[in-house]
C-alpha cells in the first residue's frame, strides 16, 4: 500500500490491527478466518496461474519439436488434439505439481513480507504457528488432488497418449524378449527361450510342477502361442511324468491349454507403470513378486512415488513461507530465486535417488522417499529459526 510519494501508507493497516484488538474474541475469530480465506485464496491462485503458465509454454515447446514427426505420421487433427494434449497437460501438471507449490508459496508470501501485510498479521497477535494453517489447508487441497490425477485420472490418459506417441512419434513398445522366467501358479514355473509380441508366438517354451520342491512332471515345447485371455496353444510338445524311479513320457503335435499368464505379465515396456491406477498398479507388484519376477523395480519405484509426491506439497510449502516470511533487503527476488534453487534441486535428486532402486542399490521405497526424508529435515530447522 504506497502513497503517490512512494512511501509505505501503514495507516489503514495499523487502523485494521486497532479494530482487530478492541474487537470481541467472537469478532477476533471471525478476521482471522477472513486472513485464513486470503492466504488460501492468494497460495491457490498463484498456484493455478503459474502452473497454466508453465503448461502453456510447456505445450507451445512440445509442438515445436514434433511438428516434424506430426508432418511425416500425419495424424488427424482431432488425435494431436484429444488424443495426445488432451492427456499431456494432466501428466505434466503433475510432473510440475511439487515445482510450483514451492515457487507460489515463495512468490506470494514474498509480496506479502515485501509489503509489510505478514508483519500487520503478527502485530495483531498472530503468530507463526497460526499464520502457517492457512498455507497447510491449502498444501491439503493440492496434495489431494495430486492423489487423485495420479491414482485415477493420468493413467487412462496416459494409454491414449503413450499409444499416440508409439504410432506416430516413436515406438517404446517392447516386442520381443528372451529367457523368460515366471511363476505360474504355486509349484508351476514356466519359461521361454524367446517371446516375440507382434505374432504372439513363443519358442523353447517348458513348463515345470513341483511338489514338495520336487519336480513332478516337464512340459517341453518347441512354440507356443497366445490366443485371448488365458488361452494358449502348444505345438510340437513332449511331457514327462516323473513317477517315484520311473518316467512317463508322451508326445503330441498339439494342445490347447489354459496358463495363468499373459504377454503383459513379461513383457514390460518403458510407460506401462504409467498406465495403471494406484489399486491396479499394487496389485500387479504383488502378483509379479509372488511369480518371482524381478524387473518389477519401475512399478514399485512409480507406486511409491505418488506417495512421496502427495506428501511433498506439505513439505516444500513448509519450507516456502519458512523462507518468505521475513521482510529481506534482497526483496522478493532473492526468496524467488533461494526458492527455484530448493525446488529444482528436490526434483534433481527425486530423479537421481529414484537410479538407485533401478540399479539394485536400495529398495525402491528409501529410494524414493529420501528426498522427502531430508527436506522434511530442511523444513523442521527452518520452521523452528521462523521469528514469531
Amino acid at each position: 500500500m504506497r502513497t503517490e510519494n512512494g512511501f509505505c501508507n501503514l495507516r489503514p493497516i495499523c487502523q485494521f490491527v486497532c479494530d482487530i484488538h478492541g474487537a470481541e474474541q467472537g469478532y477476533m475469530k471471525k478476521v482471522f478466518t477472513i486472513i485464513d480465506c486470503y492466504i488460501i485464496k492468494k497460495f491457490l491462485g498463484t498456484y493455478v496461474f503459474t502452473i497454466a503458465l508453465i503448461i502453456a509454454i510447456t505445450v507451445m515447446i512440445d509442438v515445436n519439436t514434433k511438428i516434424d514427426n506430426f508432418i511425416k505420421t500425419s495424424p488427424s487433427l482431432h488425435a494431436v488434439i484429444f488424443d495426445y494434449y488432451l492427456n499431456f497437460i494432466p501428466y505434466f501438471v503433475n510432473l510440475f505439481s511439487p515445482l510450483f507449490v514451492f515457487i507460489a508459496v515463495i512468490f506470494f508470501t514474498s509480496k506479502l513480507a515485501d509489503n509489510s501485510e505478514i508483519i500487520v498479521m503478527m502485530a495483531s497477535g498472530l503468530n507463526f504457528d497460526r499464520l502457517i494453517k492457512p498455507y497447510l489447508i491449502s498444501a491439503a487441497v493440492i496434495a489431494t488432488g495430486t492423489f487423485l490425477l495420479n491414482s485415477y485420472v493420468i493413467p487412462p490418459a496416459n494409454v491414449e497418449r503413450i499409444e499416440f506417441e508409439n504410432k506416430y512419434i516413436k515406438n517404446k513398445k517392447v516386442d520381443y524378449a528372451v529367457n523368460i522366467q515366471l511363476e505360474v501358479e504355486p509349484g508351476v514355473v514356466a519359461h521361454f527361450g524367446s517371446y516375440d509380441n507382434t505374432t504372439r508366438k513363443g519358442r523353447d517354451f517348458s513348463l515345470d510342477k513341483f511338489e514338495d520342491k520336487k519336480l513332478v512332471s516337464r512340459l517341453t515345447a518347441r512354440n507356443i502361442v497366445w490366443d485371448s485371455a488365458y488361452h494358449w496353444t502348444i505345438s510340437d510338445y513332449m511331457i514327462r511324468d516323473f513317477i517315484g524311479m520311473r518316467e512317463k513320457i508322451s508326445r503330441g503335435d498339439r494342445i490347447d491349454t489354459t496358463l495363468a499368464i499373459v504377454p503383459s505379465d513379461f513383457m514390460i515396456s518403458v510407460g506401462d507403470s504409467e498406465q495403471l491406477t494406484t489399486p491396479k498398479l499394487k496389485e500387479y507388484i504383488d502378483r509379479q513378486k509372488k511369480r518371482g519376477i524381478g524387473n518389477i523395480q519401475l512399478f514399485e519405484i512409480e507406486y511409491h512415488k505418488r506417495y512421496a509426491m502427495t506428501f511433498a506439497a506439505f513439505i516444500l510449502t513448509i519450507i516456502g513461507a519458512s523462507l518468505s516470511s521475513r521482510k529481506i533487503k534482497g526483496g522478493t527476488g532473492l526468496n524467488i530465486g533461494i526458492g527455484l534453487l530448493l525446488s529444482f534441486s528436490y526434483i534433481l535428486f527425486m530423479q537421481i535417488s529414484s537410479s538407485f532402486a533401478v540399479s539394485g542399490a536400495v529398495s525402491s521405497f528409501v529410494a524414493v522417499w529420501i528426498p522427502n526424508f531430508l527436506y522434511m529435515g530442511i523444513a523442521a530447522y527452518l520452521y523452528r529459526n521462523v521469528p514469531r
